[in-house]
């Protein structure tokens, strides 16, 4: 891509100025450029960046009467080679970031958007290579759970907001190294009434909680990955595969279902098959704190108040405090020798 803003970003100093302090001056300073520079050595700026958040947009293809949807939140960053906007106010080198929202949208107009993925690496890859300032370019999408109304039939036009979960991105790009891209999902909630147990674990002097031969487990998964191969990788598949992949293990067959003898193991199941289904993901983490519902202990209330339908019970949901599991699941190497 050609180069842009030649003339702003290299401009050359006025020579119209006169007089002493004159950008011809001979006793005129050299302003600082780096932090380094402006303390003398004695601080540096570790990292910086700067981009516009949360740019909504709706993306409609319409293929004569059949349309299909896409609704983003795009958030850009980019970090430029220069430090002179921090240190000496110096915005020569800025692309505002009402420029980078602009961006998005007119990005989304031209390429049309498949996945978050493919669409966020389509945003870093214009960003550093339309401004050879910016040295690293990220892009983070959020994307609204849209599903296709069904109405016995598949609907042409019309659509429903479902959350069953959300899905996210993050593309980063550093100029001339390869595309990162992750991926992931949050605010997946599920419970089963059954086939769940916590017991064997440390009994000590700090122990108040008992075996749990049966409860209800209760998480709100969080999962992230990374590609391999950005080139044949299916985004949306692995999208889906993860999310089935919890479902299944953690719910079982509809009748039956699995029998869960701790989070631990239902999340390391999971982590599993997505590495034993979808190839290009490298490395998959999982977050899945507990959601407690406790049952209610009503043997200290007469009998006449409590007697009613055995098929009946009481649980009191508590959100904090919660345990937390996560773990993280990757490939080996593969050995040279």
């Amino acid at each position: 891509m050609p180069w842009t803003s030649t003339n702003r970003i290299y401009a050359k100093p006025s020579n119209t100025s006169s007089g002493e302090g004159g950008p011809f001056s001979l006793t005129s300073a050299k302003p600082a450029s780096t932090a380094a520079e402006d303390t003398g050595g004695r601080f540096e700026l570790s990292d910086h960046g700067y981009g516009k958040c949360s740019v909504k947009l709706l993306h409609v293809y319409r293929d004569g009467d059949y349309h299909v949807i896409r609704e983003f939140e795009v958030s850009t960053e980019l970090k430029l080679a220069s430090e002179s906007a921090y240190i000496a106010g110096d915005n020569k080198d800025v692309v505002a970031t009402d420029s980078q929202k602009n961006t998005v949208y007119l990005l989304a107009k031209k390429y049309g958007i498949k996945t978050p993925e493919e669409f966020g690496a389509v945003v870093v890859n214009h960003f550093l290579y339309t401004y050879r300032q910016v040295v690293e370019a990220k892009c983070h999408i959020i994307e609204y759970p849209w599903e296709r109304l069904q109405a016995g039939i598949p609907h042409n036009h019309a659509f429903v907001f479902a959350p069953t979960a959300t899905r996210w991105c993050e593309v980063f790009q550093v100029r001339h190294e390869a595309v990162i891209v992750k991926s992931g999902l949050r605010d997946l909630r599920v419970l089963k009434t059954t086939q769940s147990a916590f017991v064997d674990f440390v009994q000590d002097e700090y122990t108040t909680l008992a075996d749990a031969p049966e409860r209800i487990f209760s998480t709100i998964v969080e999962a992230e990955w990374t590609y391999d191969n950005m080139k044949s990788a299916d985004f949306d598949n692995a999208w889906l595969t993860v999310k089935d992949a919890i479902l299944e293990k953690f719910a079982g067959p509809p009748e039956t279902g699995v029998y869960s003898p701790s989070v631990q193991h239902t999340l390391y199941q999971a982590e599993k098959t997505v590495l034993e289904k979808v190839s290009e993901i490298s490395w998959i983490r999982m977050t899945m704190p507990n959601k407690h519902y406790l049952n209610i202990d009503v043997s200290k209330f007469p009998a006449n108040v409590t007697k009613g339908d055995p098929r009946h019970y009481i649980y009191q949901p508590i959100d904090k405090p919660a345990g937390l599991i996560y773990a993280q699941l990757r490939r080996r190497p593969k050995s040279h020798l």
